[in-house]
C-alpha cells in the first residue's frame, strides 16, 4: 500500500513524538504474528510504561537520523519498535521474555542515542525495576547515619550494662 506524502510526513511526527519521550527505544523482528500475539505483547508493554507500534522502516530510520541516533542495520526487515516512556529496563524485560517465542526476535535498540545490541538489551533486562533500585539506594544513604546512631548511644549501654551487673550481683558480706 503506498501512502502519500502527507500520509509519511504525518507518519514521520508521529514517529519522532515517540522518539523525543522514549528512554529507550528497542526493535523486535516479528514472523507469523497473529493479531491475539501482537495485542498480549502490547498490553505488556502498556503495564511496563511502554507502547509498541510496527514502523516503515525507511521514514523510521530517517526519523532517527535527524534526531541524531545511531541504529546501524537495526532496520531491516520487518520491524516492531518498543519505546520505553518510564522505565527502560522493566520496557527491556518485556522485550527479552517475548524474544523467547519463535515469533519476535531481539534486533537491539537505542539507548541514550546510542545503538545498543541484543546482548546489551538483556543486561538491561536483568537490572532490578525501578522501585528496587530506589530502596537500595535509601538503604545505602541510611547506613552511615544509623552507624552513627550505634555508636554515639554504645558508651551509655556499656555504662548500662555494668551497672545492671553490679546490681545484680551477690552481696560481699
Amino acid at each position: 500500500m503506498a501512502f502519500t506524502k502527507e500520509e509519511k510526513a504525518t507518519m514521520m511526527v508521529q514517529y519522532q513524538e515517540w522518539v523525543s519521550r522514549s528512554q529507550a527505544v528497542f526493535m523486535l523482528e516479528y514472523n507469523k504474528m497473529a493479531q491475539k500475539d501482537i495485542d498480549a505483547l502490547r498490553a505488556k508493554a502498556r503495564d511496563a510504561g511502554g507502547e509498541l507500534h510496527i514502523v516503515k522502516n525507511t521514514l523510521f530510520s530517517i526519523v532517527l537520523d535527524n534526531l541524531g541516533y545511531e541504529h546501524g542495520k537495526l532496520l531491516e526487515k520487518t520491524t516492531l519498535v518498543g519505546f520505553a516512556f518510564s522505565d527502560a529496563p522493566a520496557f527491556a524485560k518485556v522485550v527479552n521474555e517475548t524474544a523467547k517465542s519463535d515469533i519476535f526476535k531481539v534486533k537491539g535498540g537505542v539507548l541514550d542515542k546510542k545503538a545498543i545490541n541484543p546482548a546489551q538489551v538483556k543486561a538491561l533486562a536483568d537490572l532490578p525495576p525501578l522501585p528496587v533500585v530506589r530502596a537500595q539506594l535509601l538503604g545505602v544513604l541510611q547506613a552511615p547515619a544509623a552507624k552513627l546512631v550505634r555508636t554515639i548511644a554504645e558508651p551509655g549501654r556499656s555504662i548500662a550494662g555494668v551497672i545492671k551487673a553490679y546490681s545484680e550481683a551477690p552481696a560481699a558480706a
